[in-house]
């Protein structure tokens, strides 16, 4: 899933490398994470805390982190010296491959089912408990990469974000109404004034949460009107887009958009025009996660770096100084509406809000049919 491409926010680490103090032990790390998630005041109290030898090296996109574990993959097959390998991406000191890299949690259940991660040894992760429950239900997988109760750790989440409806205020002064829930997004008034990610789990999944449903709904030709409710919001978008979508709503061609939140927070500290609302009924959910690849030993300062940012002050940092959220509940000053640093939830909205899970292989295939057969029609 391509997101959080749009705008970069400031206040977080933008040199290409922080290498972190020296290591009487020798041990050394080595940590890529998604450019923007992780704010430099973090890395430097971790810095003050444990004296190491550490290079974090921000990537801009999570789909290259994705690609680069399956290059370091595929040259490990090749070779059968999987920790001597060179680094396909960037320029490195270091033979082997990352200790810690960024995923996010949509490609979990691939990079599991292909063997690009190993699970994590939730021993030497001592917040771990700290960690609420439906957090550590997302990263609890069996072999095939599926929710399972009973399976390993295969990763840590550090953020958390959301999708999530924009509207230009302007716009919306003389209808009388604003957005507040999926259902508006129908209304006649927004025919041909939505733009809107271009991804089949969000389009089809908001769609079915409007049904009451889940946004992880196995069996899709058992949901009623599904269909005709997805044609019906196919003619109330301009636009499909993953990496553009709100281009046209800062520049008039569209009155509402939808998509992610960390791409939404910078356009509401430039454009005060634009306002943002979590849907009523719930949203989908993502995550950023700390996994393991599969050739790379896990040594003790990376579980400490792992720890370190569930620590509730370190949480705080990542939440207020990120577009996303910490899962590690701590006490956050009420967001500006001047200068907003965060999306904010009530309870019942994110009780209600999901994460979008692996489908099976046939639902994986009701949901592609589905799409194309939308897009297709006129």
């Amino acid at each position: 899933m391509e997101r959080r491409t749009f705008l970069f926010g400031t206040g977080t680490l933008a040199l290409s490398q922080l290498l972190l103090g020296c290591n009487p032990q020798g041990d050394s790390f080595e940590i890529e994470f998604l450019r923007g998630s992780i704010p430099a005041i973090v890395v430097d109290r971790f810095r003050q805390q444990v004296q190491s030898q550490a290079r974090f090296t921000p990537v801009a996109q999570l789909q290259e982190l994705f690609e680069q574990l399956q290059t370091w993959r595929q040259q490990a097959s090749t070779t059968q010296q999987p920790r001597s390998l060179p680094l396909p991406t960037r320029q490195s000191q270091s033979p082997n491959p990352s200790t810690l890299i960024t995923l996010g949690d949509y490609w979990l259940s691939t990079a599991i089912q292909q063997q690009l991660i190993q699970p994590l040894n939730i021993t030497q992760l001592q917040n771990w408990n700290a960690l609420p429950s439906r957090w550590q239900e997302l990263v609890r997988r069996n072999n095939q990469g599926e929710s399972d109760p009973q399976g390993q750790i295969w990763a840590a989440p550090y953020r958390w974000g959301s999708t999530v409806i924009l509207y230009n205020r302007e716009k919306f002064n003389s209808l009388g109404w604003t957005p507040n829930d999926w259902s508006d997004l129908w209304r006649p008034e927004l025919r041909s004034r939505i733009s809107i990610v271009d991804q089949s789990r969000e389009v089809i999944g908001l769609t079915l949460k409007r049904l009451g449903q889940s946004y992880n709904a196995q069996n899709l030709d058992q949901i009623p009107n599904l269909e005709e409710q997805l044609q019906a919001l196919h003619q109330q978008v301009r636009l499909y887009s993953s990496n553009r979508y709100i281009e046209p709503l800062i520049i008039g061609d569209t009155w509402v958009a939808v998509g992610w939140s960390t791409d939404v927070l910078p356009i509401l500290r430039r454009y005060r025009e634009i306002a943002v609302v979590v849907p009523r009924s719930g949203t989908a959910l993502w995550a950023d996660v700390w996994v393991n690849p599969i050739n790379a030993a896990l040594p003790t300062l990376a579980s400490q770096w792992i720890d370190f940012c569930w620590q509730p002050q370190i949480a705080q940092q990542i939440s207020l100084r990120t577009h996303g959220t910490s899962p590690i509940a701590v006490q956050l000053p009420p967001a500006s509406g001047q200068n907003p640093t965060r999306i904010e939830f009530t309870d019942a909205q994110l009780q209600q809000s999901e994460f979008l899970l692996p489908l099976s292989a046939t639902a994986q295939h009701q949901y592609e049919a589905l799409w194309q057969s939308i897009r297709a029609s006129t």
